[in-house]
């Protein structure tokens, strides 16, 4: 097998020379190209097709988001943000960047780490980004493809909640759902989505500006959302999200499967709340976060989705849960909202 062949974009010269430095001391990366504007990104890109980029997002000529875009039309290729964007305008950047295919998000080095940590971390993620299938034009791929689901006979109990979960791929995916749900769209949804500090402090006002119900982070004790509220309540970064006697916690229990906050943890909590009462849904993302946790909502009575694979950035996570035998139905990444809306207007529901 050959060399993962790299493409730095970075303006900064001593940030992308160390870049460079480290990704080309690893024996199984070859750094193709280099570029400091994201006009030079594009161009180097559609010449050397390289298997993976790392991307700034303040960048001349040309802005990172900007060329992101442009590259996922027109020659979709792996992108890891590496990023020191920390201000409420360059973090929605970031986000949107996300939203438009890349893959994932890593912080620049501050000068002062003590160890090799962040060498071996970038040099990890650029490995593991550059194995992912990336997707483009998927409304157009999928449009006319499937036959409408069914609405499956779940019960007689009234819903009360959405649990959702999704980690790798996340903000494009919750970016195409909350704009298809409708503002009348009547079940509370808890969230957890994988995004680190500091990259996650701004992502659900990120979110609230693109749906039409309120999203904001979870506060510890509140009251569990009440049915027809329009609300979608985030774990925030770091914190548990759970629900207990009728209200939201925020724990600080150790990480799971090496997550915090993990679905897992909301979804047992939901299914051991809820029950038959909520609806589980657990979308693209590495490693096997939410499949147990969906299992225990299914075996609770809840209803249960699982994205596809077609549709999925990664398909880890649900690919987990659908051999636990945890989902109900698998569906494709355009049609959860329209599922999510059709379940939660069953006749008898609210």
């Amino acid at each position: 097998m050959g060399k993962i062949r790299a493409l730095v974009v970075e303006d900064s010269l001593t940030i992308r020379k160390r870049i460079i430095e480290v990704l080309s001391a690893d024996p199984e990366i070859e750094v193709v190209g280099e570029a400091a504007d994201g006009k030079r990104a594009i161009e180097l890109c559609l010449e050397l097709r390289p298997d993976v980029i790392t991307l700034d997002m303040m960048l001349p000529v040309m802005t990172g988001l900007a060329a992101t875009e442009y590259i996922m039309a027109h020659q979709p290729t792996p992108i890891l943000i590496v990023s020191a964007s920390t201000n409420r305008g360059e973090l929605f950047r970031t986000y949107d960047a996300l939203a438009a295919g890349a893959v994932d998000v890593l912080d620049k080095p501050e000068g002062t780490e003590l160890d090799d940590a962040w060498e071996r971390k970038l040099a990890s993620t650029v490995k593991l980004v550059s194995r992912i299938k990336v997707i483009t034009h998927l409304r157009a791929k999928l449009a006319g493809s499937r036959a409408p689901a069914p609405t499956p006979a779940i019960g007689d109990a009234t819903l009360r909640a959405v649990a959702m979960g999704v980690s790798t791929g996340g903000p494009g995916a919750l970016h195409e759902i909350v704009r298809a749900l409708p503002a009348d769209f009547p079940l509370p949804i808890l969230l957890v989505i994988h995004i680190s500090e500091p990259f996650g402090r701004a992502f659900a006002e990120w979110l609230d500006g693109l749906s039409p119900l309120r999203v904001a982070y979870a506060r510890d004790g509140e009251p569990m959302p009440p049915v027809g509220g329009g609300r979608i309540v985030m774990a925030p970064p770091d914190r548990h999200l759970v629900v207990r006697g009728g209200r939201l916690r925020l724990t600080n229990d150790p990480e799971r499967h090496s997550c915090k906050p993990s679905v897992d943890n909301l979804f047992e909590s939901v299914a051991a709340e809820l029950g038959r009462a909520a609806i589980g849904c657990l979308l693209t993302g590495m490693g096997r976060d939410g499949a147990a946790g969906l299992l225990a909502m299914r075996r609770a009575g809840g209803h249960t989705l699982a994205q596809d694979e077609a549709t999925s950035i990664v398909f880890g996570m649900p690919r987990e849960a659908i051999a636990l035998g945890a989902a109900d139905e698998i569906v494709a990444l355009p049609d959860v909202a329209r599922r999510l809306v059709a379940l939660a207007r069953v006749e008898g529901r609210p």
